[in-house]
């Protein structure tokens, strides 16, 4: 049920859901701005993961006449709506924090602090751990930034927790604001990492050196029937991975050679790099080299007179 890209996201919608309205009660009660932080931060992963859902659906869309590459880049935009959310969560973290210092507020209710970052941190544990399984599966984005923003919130909440336990320890209730300010300059931190990771898609980056080595593998292993290639690029939108190149055949190969040839070579990449769209573009050979290991039957007509 919640294994895939949908499922999912509606189970972070509902375990953030929860977890909000813990910490609200009891930051709220406790009078802690570090747990309100936290709160902060789950309200704002709560509005992520709905951007997150409508992303995933949206961009799950077939290709149609006006967007024919499909609509995989919406997961990259949730990306960066997401961090503009995170960058907001810090900044509201931040004037919280230093009010408080100003003003020397002090926290009630230590223990519940305590007992509900306990919770949090259990919980998160398990739901990020099942959300970076679903995002590498299914390879998305958008499940991933999620699963980092749920990431982040384990470290976070750990440093809320050890310094609830301090403030309980000592009374010491400045710590509480201390470590809300670096829980925001963690959160900016992760925010900086899902932009960088959005705008490379936007941008159409190319795939990662290793998929694109699987691509030349895949060539060289048919050197006999394929001279050489050339102008390779690739790019990825959302889970969708584009790939084309100009494949160089020998002088007097027929079209129907060629076309059997290049269809083999997708489906072996197909087979390699899940969900790829690939293009071929057919050359001769420019050359007619006695030396060529590629039969070409030009060559071998003219070495034959």
């Amino acid at each position: 049920m919640f294994s895939t890209r949908a499922g999912a996201a509606r189970l972070t919608i509902i375990t953030v859901a929860f977890l909000i309205v813990l910490k609200v009660a009891v930051g709220v009660a406790s009078g802690s701005v570090s747990v309100i932080a936290q709160a902060t931060d789950s309200l704002l992963d709560l509005f992520a993961a709905l951007v997150t859902l409508f992303s995933l659906r949206f961009a799950q869309r077939p290709p149609d006449a006006e967007h024919p590459f499909g609509h995989g880049k919406a997961e990259s935009i949730s990306g960066l709506v997401q961090s503009g959310l995170i960058f907001a969560a810090a900044a509201f973290i931040l004037y919280q924090a230093i009010t408080r210092i100003i003003s020397g507020a002090v926290i009630e209710y230590v223990t519940a602090g305590i007992a509900v970052m306990a919770v949090c941190i259990v919980v998160n544990v398990l739901l990020s751990r099942h959300l970076l399984r679903v995002a590498r599966k299914e390879d998305s984005i958008a499940l991933e930034a999620n699963a980092r923003n749920i990431t982040t919130d384990i470290y976070t909440a750990l440093g809320v927790l050890a310094g609830l336990v301090v403030v309980q320890v000592t009374g010491l209730a400045i710590l509480d604001s201390i470590i809300a300010i670096a829980v925001a300059a963690v959160i900016v931190k992760t925010a900086l990492d899902v932009i960088k990771r959005s705008l490379e898609q936007l941008m159409d980056v190319r795939l990662p050196p290793e998929e694109e080595t699987v691509v030349q593998e895949i060539i060289c292993a048919h050197y006999g029937e394929v001279v050489g290639f050339h102008a390779l690029r690739t790019r990825k939108a959302g889970d969708q991975r584009y790939i084309d190149l100009h494949l160089v055949v020998a002088r007097g190969t027929s079209v129907g050679e060629s076309h059997r040839l290049c269809e083999k070579i997708e489906e072996e990449i197909q087979e390699r790099l899940s969900n790829s769209n690939v293009t071929i573009h057919v050359e001769p050979c420019p050359l007619d080299c006695p030396h060529c290991v590629t039969p070409c039957p030009l060559a071998q007509e003219r070495r034959g007179r």
